[in-house]
């Protein structure tokens, strides 16, 4: 399948039409890097986000067609080491020697398992939360400063692919900073009153988030796989011991599991979705859920 899928990539790029040039695309991996984009570029480019909505950057795998519009792009911005870009990023640039690489996640310190687990004092767990061993976890835009960071260095790519226009990407980017500042307030607002700094995702997507703003992350999601019976005992008692209230659940992950612990331990269950298009609405919409009754 792995040669199948290899051959399919590349045909599709030798397919390829040259770029016209009249088109300034600019390919990224997520929606919300295509936000910040808009934001900054403006209506200079058109930008192509790869994984579609409704998948998980952790598992896609690109359909021709997605080929094809990255082989059209001047820049590819990438994100960081997530699934997708860890398994097609070496083809991508190999086969597109014409598209300009840019890693929007350069000076970010990317945190791992070990830097947020918390257990009560003197109480040992061997439950890892979700979180894996040794990989970076790489959502780094579910959070204040790693959006800093992935927007700084959009700045920074659009001035080297066009510095005839520095000073209108300095202007977009000083709006777009100050927009996230506002979201940081209002999420800070919003965190004020809780009642529980602790809260249960499937999938750990939060880490950052949780990190930057004192909150405990239980996930449900064990290395890529359903927890073990014995693990969601566990969890459900990690959830008392913290005094949860909020189940985060994502359209891309399995709900199930959300489900029967939502039951064991009456917290509630709320959609989020931290790949959403509008990265400020979606990170207020999460601190909110984590106070609203």
């Amino acid at each position: 399948m792995k040669y199948i899928r290899y051959a399919i990539f590349l045909f599709t790029f030798f397919a390829c039409q040259p770029k016209p040039a009249s088109e300034r695309i600019i390919s990224v991996t997520i929606e919300p890097q295509r936000y910040f984009a808009e934001k900054i570029g403006g209506d200079k480019y058109k930008i192509n986000t790869v994984v579609p909505i409704g998948q998980s950057p952790e598992t896609y795998d690109p359909a021709p067609q997605q080929m094809v519009e990255i082989g059209k792009s001047l820049a590819y911005f990438q994100i960081g080491p997530i699934g997708f870009e860890l398994a097609w990023m070496d083809n991508i640039q190999k086969n597109n020697p014409t598209v300009t690489f840019f890693d929007l996640s350069e000076g970010m310190h990317f945190m791992e398992e070990s830097e947020h687990h918390h257990h009560a004092e003197g109480e040992a767990c061997e439950y890892d939360h979700g979180h894996h061993h040794g990989p970076q976890d790489p959502h780094i835009w579910s959070s204040i400063h790693g959006a800093k960071v992935v927007a700084q260095n959009m700045l920074d790519a659009f001035i080297a692919l066009d510095e005839a226009h520095a000073d209108q990407y300095r202007r977009n980017y000083d709006e777009l900073i100050k927009e996230i500042d506002r979201t940081e307030e209002a999420i800070l607002q919003y965190l004020q009153p809780a009642l529980s700094r602790a809260f249960i995702i499937y999938h750990p997507a939060l880490t950052y988030f949780a990190e930057e703003f004192n909150l405990q992350q239980l996930c449900i999601e064990m290395d890529g796989k359903e927890p073990t019976p014995a693990q969601l005992k566990e969890l459900v008692d990690m959830a008392r011991l913290y005094n949860a209230q909020v189940i985060f659940v994502q359209k891309e992950f399995d709900q199930k599991n959300a489900a029967l612990i939502a039951k064991e331990t009456g917290c509630r269950l709320v959609t989020i979705n931290p790949l959403a298009y509008d990265w400020s609405k979606e990170m207020i919409h999460i601190a909110k859920a984590l106070i609203d009754e």
